[in-house]
Order: C-alpha cells, then structure tokens, then sequence
C-alpha cells in the first residue's frame, strides 16, 4: 500500500468577516433576546417548523456567529451533539447558547430538551468550553 496516496494534511481554517471590535457583545438576556429576534431566527417562518441553532461566541462575550444544526418539523428536530460541538471548535468558540423554537408556542422545554442540553452541558465540560445557556424562543 502507498503511503503517499492514503494519508494527506488536514488544513483547518478560519476566516471571519467581521473585526472582533465590531462583533456584538453579550452583557445580558436583553441582548441576546435581541439578536435572536433580529438576527438568528425569522418572524415569519418561527411558527413553522423547528430549528435548533447554536450561537457561538468568543471569551470577551462578543458573538462570532450563529449555526442551524437542524431544522425538523412541527414537534421536533434532530440534534446531533457532535456536530454542535464541531461548530464550536472549528469556529473557535469559547462559549455556546443553545437555542430553538417551539412552533406551538409553548415556551417550557420538554423532556427532549432537558435531555438535550445537559448531553450538550457534559459534552462542553470536556472541552473545555462554556455552555452558557439553552433558550427556547416562541
């Protein structure tokens, strides 16, 4: 077997769009009820479907960006932990919120949910990365 033809580098890279002074920063749940009304999810699709999104965010609070992990039906989405973890590292985030719409309107999280973010909780520990919160929006 020819070494040369199976193993190749894997190049990461990250080139963000925006300065990190430019970069909004998270001081309270004012400001990310803004961003996810403004930004992250769409007034006139929310009642929709569901769609789980992760926010990622720096150590000086400022957010890097948003990611959709999954967007699902009208009860529920898939989540797939490593694949939220994945976005944090590649974006090299120090910090995540989990967020997701409930279409029905209901704003308690369900038993799924609970389950979900201390998988996602646990999983941020051993990475050394802060799980900073889980919000549902309606």
């Amino acid at each position: 077997m020819e070494v040369s033809k199976v193993c190749e580098e894997v190049k990461l890279t990250y080139k963000p769009k925006v300065k990190a002074s430019e970069r909004p920063k998270v001081k309270c749940s004012q400001d990310i009820y803004q961003l996810l009304k403004e930004h992250v999810f769409d007034e006139e699709t929310i009642e929709y479907r569901e769609t789980l999104k992760v926010i990622l965010m720096n150590c000086g609070g400022h957010v890097l960006g948003f990611h959709t992990i999954s967007a699902g039906g009208t009860t529920e989405c898939c989540a797939d932990v490593r694949v939220i973890l994945q976005v944090a590292l590649l974006t090299n985030a120090n910090g995540i919120i989990l967020t997701h719409n409930h279409p029905s309107g209901n704003a308690y999280p369900s038993h799924n949910d609970d389950f979900l973010t201390e998988k996602v909780r646990k999983c941020c520990q051993l990475m050394d990365i802060k799980f900073l919160d889980h919000l549902i929006v309606t």
